[in-house]
Order: structure tokens, then C-alpha cells, then sequence
């Protein structure tokens, strides 16, 4: 049995700032499938770039690239979450070292201060419901959503990530455990992350990340 990583928002937001991440890890269940992929972009040339970052564009956003849910509609679909109703209860579990509890897998997001690990956010991903991980400010409100296409846990597979105003953050091509394609909520691509070394348009090395 394999256990899962789903907290997708590392792929975009890893080495951004000065924190530490606990692992968030799905329930036990059967490894997922994954077709052989061998990563090759460096090698491309630039119209063969262009024509994948096209087709994983139109794949995660569609042809009209809507970057919003309205307001209200928002509210209502995700009225549930909108505030984490266990927030002390969670906080204070996240903040000891656990990463579940019977309804969650859980992952909190750490700044250092003083030389002392704070907790600052943290996210929630219910075990009835997978597709979905629910990002909290350490106050228990609603910062982000990510919502996972139906394909999960197989690959590959695409998630988009919500702010709490309905408005797209990013998007995530997941082609395989060790790549993701990140795409700006314009629809513009960021870069593709391989392993531990991010990769633009062009092939060129833009950024690494420490936690992979």
C-alpha cells in the first residue's frame, strides 16, 4: 500500500518563503496508476515547449480560461468551510506532529520566529471527500481551496486552487508523481517543476526547492 501526497500547493508555492511543511498523507489504499514518464523538456526544441504547454493549458482550464466562481455561488458550494469550525482542536493537534484525525488528513504550514516553529496556516483535506483540500489562516478562516480533477488519484491528473473570494490562484497539470506543469490563474504557464528543479518556458532552470 502507498500512501498519497495531496497537498498540491507545495508544487506552486515551495521555496517562496522561510517555512517548514508537515506531510499530509491520504488514506491507505491501493498505489495509483502511473504510466512511465520520462521527463525530456530540456531537450526539446521550443515548438514541441509550446504545443505541450498548450494542451495541458486547455486541459486544466478549458477554451474560455474562466479565472472565477462568483461570489455567491462560492459561498454557497463551499458555505461548510468557509470557517474551520475545530480550529483550536486542529491547531493545536498540527502543531504537536499530527497530520490526521477520523475526519482529516492534515498538513500545517510552519515560520520560524525566534528560532521557534510557529504554526500560520494550515490545511484540511476530508477523508470522505479526497478531490478537495480546504486552506486555513491559523484563525480557522478560509484562504484557499484546491479542487482536484476526477482522475485522482491516478495520473495523471489537473487541480486549480480557489481563493476564499471565488477568484483562481493557479492551476497544476500533474503528469506525474515527479512532475508538475504550474500554470499562472491568467492561464500563463510559471514553469514545470521536476523533481526538484523548476524549468521555464524555454527549458532554462529558474528555481529549485528544498522539501521535495
Amino acid at each position: 500500500m502507498k500512501k498519497l501526497l495531496v497537498i498540491l500547493a507545495l508544487a506552486i508555492f515551495a521555496n517562496y518563503g522561510n517555512y517548514s511543511y508537515t506531510t499530509v498523507l491520504a488514506e491507505e489504499q491501493p498505489a495509483p496508476i502511473e504510466a512511465s514518464v520520462t521527463f525530456d523538456w530540456v531537450n526539446m526544441d521550443q515548438v514541441q515547449r509550446n504545443e505541450k504547454i498548450d494542451l495541458y493549458r486547455t486541459q486544466l482550464f478549458g477554451t474560455e480560461n474562466i479565472t472565477s466562481i462568483k461570489r455567491k455561488e462560492f459561498r454557497n458550494t463551499y458555505k461548510d468551510f468557509l470557517k474551520d469550525k475545530q480550529v483550536k482542536t486542529h491547531y493545536r493537534l498540527i502543531s504537536n506532529g499530527a497530520n490526521e484525525t477520523k475526519e482529516y488528513n492534515m498538513s500545517g504550514f510552519f515560520r520560524n520566529f525566534k528560532g521557534e516553529p510557529i504554526l500560520y496556516s494550515y490545511a484540511l483535506q476530508p477523508k470522505a471527500d479526497l478531490r478537495h483540500v480546504y486552506y486555513y489562516s491559523a484563525l480557522g478562516g478560509l484562504a484557499y481551496i484546491d479542487d482536484i480533477s476526477e482522475n485522482y488519484p491516478n495520473f495523471p491528473y489537473c487541480t486549480k486552487q480557489y481563493r476564499a473570494n471565488g477568484k483562481l490562484a493557479g492551476g497544476i497539470y500533474v503528469e506525474s508523481h515527479d512532475i508538475q506543469y504550474i500554470f499562472k490563474p491568467n492561464g500563463k504557464f510559471k514553469g514545470v517543476w521536476y523533481k526538484e528543479k523548476m524549468f521555464d518556458e524555454k527549458g532554462k532552470e529558474i528555481m529549485t526547492r528544498t522539501n521535495w
